[in-house]
């Protein structure tokens, strides 16, 4: 028989419950913060969830250290490379260090020093590679082709999901009362993972995805029913600028994801630099797209609500730049 479309095979709770236990012993279990500042000025009882806290300075460490773990350990030996606009080579090159092997990440010309500098202290290899998620790709599958490297996906792949998604117990077990979870959206990895977690823990509870409006992936990919590539994308999130929400992210997104709303790079600015003088949390512009979409009335919290700030890689320079300082 043709012509059947196959369903994706979304994670579940045993797949996050693993990785869970996979992480405990080398991650960083970030706590769950109140946020007043937040809470006072949309008129909602607000939490953070400080993922710039985790080690490498996102989630992303998560799904990459759970991939690792499930690999053959010959396979693993030979080495791995990553695509990345910077966090998720960051977190790949300390999963392959934490295991002492190779590590190899593609970064775009137009890599931040943060996360450049980031990746080269913890032993990767860097290859610079174009401006978008294709000519990233497209140089890890060479790399692949002619070293015997292993890809690390950065987000479209079952166990890169599950381990972002501790995100989301980590919630559930902290607040079992939250109404509505705020998560970043890139290329749907994380936001897949947290969206899973919270409702097979929490079904009532309300999942909002957050992307910038130079990149509205998820926005255009739940109008028409499947993902759309974007012809282009750009703004501060660059963590979030994928032209193409994955396959496997988006079935779960049409599961559990509520809603999706956009936020500006004005917003933006402006989530940093609260986060910064009245919570003294250094976030870069994608980790504080959730708080922007707050402080922006994209969303109304009217009971518990919390918003997960995913990242904090920045460096000073480019701090003072946004800020305007």
């Amino acid at each position: 028989m043709t012509g059947l479309l196959i369903e994706p095979q979304l994670i579940t709770r045993d797949d996050l419950e693993a990785a869970a236990r996979v992480l405990a012993p080398v991650a960083v279990r970030t706590p769950l913060l109140p946020a007043d500042p937040v809470s006072e000025l949309v008129g909602g009882p607000v939490w953070i969830k400080p993922e710039m806290l985790q080690r490498g300075g996102a989630f992303k460490f998560r799904g990459a250290y759970n991939f690792l773990t499930r690999m053959d350990p010959a396979v693993r030996a030979r080495g791995v490379v990553a695509p990345s606009s910077g966090n998720h080579a960051q977190a790949v090159a300390l999963a392959a260090k934490l295991y002492g092997v190779p590590a190899t990440v593609v970064m775009p010309t137009t890599v931040t020093a943060a996360k450049r500098n980031g990746a080269e202290r913890l032993g990767a290899r860097v290859v610079l590679a174009g401006k978008t998620t294709a000519d990233r790709m497209s140089r890890a599958e060479e790399l692949v082709r002619d070293e015997g490297l292993t890809l690390v996906p950065p987000y479209d792949h079952p166990m890169i999901i599950a381990g972002q998604g501790t995100v989301g117990l980590e919630i559930a077990a902290d607040l079992p009362s939250v109404e509505a979870v705020l998560v970043p959206v890139g290329g749907g990895g994380f936001s897949a993972g947290v969206s899973a977690a919270i409702k097979l823990s929490l079904p009532n509870a309300r999942v909002i995805g957050v992307e910038p409006t130079g990149a509205p992936k998820l926005s255009r990919a739940r109008a028409a029913g499947h993902p759309v590539k974007l012809e282009h994308t750009g703004g501060l999130a660059d963590g979030l600028l994928a032209v193409q929400i994955g396959q496997l992210t988006f079935a779960h997104h049409q599961r559990y994801i509520d809603d999706v709303i956009t936020v500006d790079d004005d917003a933006l600015r402006g989530a940093m630099r609260l986060l910064l003088d009245r919570l003294k949390l250094v976030v870069e512009p994608s980790g504080a797209i959730t708080v922007a979409a707050l402080l922006e009335r994209k969303f109304i919290p009217r009971g518990p609500t919390v918003a997960v700030l995913s990242g904090g890689n920045i460096e000073w320079d480019g701090l003072c730049e946004l800020l305007g300082e």
